[in-house]
This record gives structure tokens, C-alpha cells and sequence, in this order.
């Protein structure tokens, strides 16, 4: 049997590599790589940039010998240039030359690309990956050496032109997504004046609650947030921004991050003759198959169903990639595997701030999805009042008039509130309406939630609407 091929090194690709080849030691597994890194933590990229993690490669998940002792023939610095659905058969560029690779099954898990719609000169970075993670630490860190840090593959001379000058006193960070967010956190960790700015309100696909709770504690923070700005462009003094121009107004800056989102990377499917669906990304069904007999896609090129609406969404996130690789992996091995749906669960952290969300938060996007909404927002103690550390929790909880069938909602808080947005995910993927919701059993001890606990406030009170 050819084996079985799997395009991208990371969370998709290697989750469906190592499965395939635990469920069926016999069958050859290869993975190309066109790059130097494997199995990354891409979500972890801002704290190292803050400081909070020492070294890059305390991001990497599993290490390449690691990969090795699998018995998975992984060859880094291999592009995947074409594929042949027809016969069978992939065109790989790497050290050696050209050739072809037939396979089995194929995986293709191609990953995503960050958008840049500005003109990039030097220090105006995008956030994608573990080198740009590296090369803006060592643009703000006065204290990073390249030659003593822990780079991985990445050469240290090529970190030296953003050492070898001043450090960064005001940085502009353009996207109030999660990237922007975190940024603004990391920054400012190394004492440069931040300034945020975003064309809509921030972190949109959380409500406005979640954006209002995130703004204040910027700003408390000593961040300057320009909401509902748009940014139209960068000057460069000697290649390097000098400023950022917005509504006719100029901003005075030496370090920019733009983060206003990724794209799927769709070429090689695309051209490869392969369906992509309504969102730009891979379609796929319920197994990861695309259209193309033996071709599977997961990770942040392929689409996936949503557990609300039941539709074809892109919501490119971690988790979302190693479920779906894994079950693929299974699946090739010889047991099919669902993917498994998605409520788009994510969380994020502001300072000491964290905020979750899960399903169709605000009432504009489940109409979209055709629903008939209602929603409340609601704000209780994270614990028992009177036991040490109890702190306001904000919970917005969407639903289905009429139905009562819960369809969202957000959390936002700084004890421990972020991580409650499970209880939702769970119940989102239960199906379950407000009424079961208010009745579920939650834990209760003084120390971790008092006797109601706030998802539990917020389906009583949206209960009477419903």
C-alpha cells in the first residue's frame, strides 16, 4: 500500500501522522514540512514575546527526533508544489531537487497565512509563526542576545539587524482580535507606550460586553485604544515606520504589529482541482474528506460543521486542528472517525483579564445564521461574597425565542472566569435550551463559585424571555 502522505508539520498534520501510525504501525507515514519548525505552539507566540516564556523552543509540542522514534519519516524543508488527485501522487521541492511522491491517502493540512494589507517595511510585523515571534523580541527585548538564546533552527545572525538599534518607545498594533489583544499585553511589558487600534469595536465575535470589560482594563493598563478607527496606512523614515496615519490624523511610532487576521492556504487544493466551499477554506464532511478520492484536509485550511447551525464554518484554532487530525489519522488507519463539530469555543486574556465565548454570541450574527434571537447579559460573583477573591463575572447567554434552544454567550471577568465558558460549550453541543441550562448540577464550594453560579444567574434571567 502507498503511504499515507500528509502535507504541513503542525497541529493538524502531525495529530494525524502520530495517530495513524500508533492505530497501524505497518503502514508508512511521511510528512513534509516546507519549513524549519514542527508542531508549535502558535497560541503561545505572544508570551514569549512578553518575556513569559524563556526560550522558543519551550513552544515546540514534540521535537523532530521525537517524530523519528514514532517511526514517521518527517523531511522539513519540503514544499509540496502540486498534486496529482489522478494519479495518486504529490510533487515535492526539498534540498535534493524535484520529485514525485505517490500516496495512498493524502492529508493536507497547508495551514493559514497572516493578511497584511499594508505596504510592509521594516519593523512593521505580522505575528504568524515562531520566526516573526523571535524577530520582534528581539526588536523590543534591549536584554536578548541571539547568540545566547534558544532559537531552534533559527540562525542567529539573521535576529542581529533588529538588535543592533534603538529599542521601540511607541508601537502601533493594528487588529483588536486576539492577536491584537495579547500584543498590547506583551508590549507593554517591555515598557513601550502601546497604542490599539481597530476598525470596529474590539474583539467583535465576543459581544459588547466582553469588548467594553477588554477596553477599560487597556486603558488601565497605560494602553491607548482607538476603537472604531481605521488605519490607512504607515510612513517609513530610512525603510523603518516612523508613523501610522488614521482618520486624517498621524501618530509618531517605531514599531508597528499588524494582526487583523489569517487566511486559509487554499493554493495547492485549489489547484489540485479540489472543492473549497462557501468560507474560502477546504470543504470537507464529517470525516475530513474533501470531493477528491483519498484527500483529506483539517487544521486552519479546512472548513468545519458548526454545532449550532449545523453549517460549513472557518474558525481556524487549535484545538480545532488536533481533534481534526487525530480523527483523521484514526480514520486512515482503517476506523472512521468524525471530526467532530465546533461552537467556535475560544478564550483570551487581557492582563488579568479573561474573557471566553462560544456558539453565536451577539444577536446580529444568529440571525445570520437564522435564528430568531434574544439575549441577556448579566453580572454575578465569581465566588461565595464573603470568601477571599470573589470578583465580578459578566455573562451575556444568547437563545432561540420561542425554542429556548441556548445558540452562545461570553464570559468576562479576572477571577478564574474565562475557563466557565466550557459549561456552555458543553451545553451547545448537548443542544440543550435555557430551561436545561438553568437546571444543571454545577459544583458549589465557597472557594469556587457561589451557590448560583453565574451561567446559571444569567439562563434564570433569560429564561423569562425565551
Amino acid at each position: 500500500m502507498d503511504p499515507f502522505v500528509v502535507v504541513g508539520g503542525d497541529a493538524a498534520g502531525l495529530s494525524a501522522a502520530s495517530k495513524c501510525k500508533r492505530e497501524n504501525p505497518d503502514r508508512d507515514v511521511v510528512v513534509f514540512e516546507k519549513g524549519s519548525w514542527v508542531s508549535y505552539a502558535h497560541c503561545g507566540t505572544p508570551y514569549y514575546v512578553k518575556g513569559a516564556v524563556d526560550g522558543l523552543t519551550d513552544l515546540v509540542s514534540l521535537a523532530p527526533e521525537e517524530i523519528d522514534e514514532r517511526g514517521i519519516d518527517l523531511r522539513r524543508e519540503h514544499e509540496v508544489v502540486d498534486v496529482d488527485t489522478d494519479a495518486g501522487t504529490v510533487t515535492v521541492v526539498g534540498p535534493d531537487g524535484e520529485r514525485d511522491q505517490p500516496y495512498g491517502d493524502l492529508l493536507l493540512g497547508t495551514g493559514a497565512h497572516a493578511i497584511q494589507p499594508f505596504d510592509a517595511g521594516r519593523d512593521v510585523f505580522t505575528l504568524h509563526g515562531l520566526p516573526d515571534a523571535a524577530a520582534i523580541r528581539a526588536r523590543i527585548d534591549p536584554n536578548f542576545s541571539p547568540d545566547n538564546a534558544d532559537l531552534g533552527p533559527i540562525a542567529a545572525e539573521t535576529l542581529r539587524p533588529y538588535v543592533d538599534r534603538p529599542t521601540p518607545s511607541v508601537a502601533a498594533i493594528v487588529g483588536g482580535g486576539y492577536v491584537g489583544v495579547e500584543m498590547a499585553e506583551a508590549l507593554s511589558a517591555h515598557g513601550i507606550d502601546v497604542h490599539l487600534f481597530q476598525r470596529s469595536d474590539l474583539l467583535p465575535a465576543f459581544g459588547s460586553a466582553v469588548a467594553g470589560a477588554v477596553i477599560e482594563t487597556l486603558e488601565a493598563e497605560g494602553v491607548t485604544v482607538h476603537a472604531d478607527t481605521e488605519v490607512t496606512g504607515f510612513d517609513s523614515d530610512d525603510g523603518g515606520v516612523s508613523g501610522i496615519r488614521y482618520d486624517e490624523t498621524r501618530l509618531n511610532v517605531d514599531l508597528a504589529v499588524v494582526g487583523v487576521g489569517i487566511a486559509p492556504n487554499v493554493d495547492l487544493a485549489s489547484d489540485a482541482g479540489i472543492a473549497l466551499g462557501e468560507t474560502g477554506a477546504v470543504a470537507v464532511d464529517r470525516y475530513g474528506r474533501t470531493d477528491a478520492d483519498g484527500v483529506y484536509a483539517a487544521g486552519d485550511c479546512a472548513e468545519s460543521r458548526h454545532a449550532v447551525s449545523g453549517e460549513p464554518t472557518w474558525v481556524p484554532l487549535g484545538l480545532t486542528a488536533n481533534r481534526a487530525g487525530r480523527a483523521i489519522g484514526q480514520t486512515v488507519a482503517g476506523e472512521p472517525t468524525p471530526v467532530g463539530e465546533i461552537a467556535g469555543t475560544a478564550v483570551v486574556k487581557a492582563f488579568e483579564l479573561g474573557a471566553g465565548r462560544a456558539g453565536f454570541v451577539t444577536e446580529h450574527a444568529a440571525r445570520e445564521a437564522g435564528f430568531e434571537p434574544v439575549s441577556e447579559t448579566i453580572t454575578a460573583g465569581s465566588r461565595s461574597g464573603y470568601y477571599p477573591g470573589a470578583a465580578e463575572t459578566t455573562v451575556t447567554l444568547t437563545a432561540d425565542r420561542g425554542t429556548g434552544r441556548v445558540l452562545g454567550g461570553s464570559v468576562v471577568g479576572t477571577d478564574r472566569a474565562a475557563k466557565r465558558i466550557d459549561t456552555l460549550a458543553t451545553a451547545l453541543d448537548a443542544g440543550h435550551t435555557v430551561s436545561e441550562i438553568e437546571r444543571l448540577d454545577l459544583a458549589y464550594a465557597p472557594p469556587f463559585s457561589p451557590v448560583w453560579d453565574p451561567i446559571l444567574v444569567a439562563a434564570k434571567v433569560l429564561s423569562d424571555s425565551v
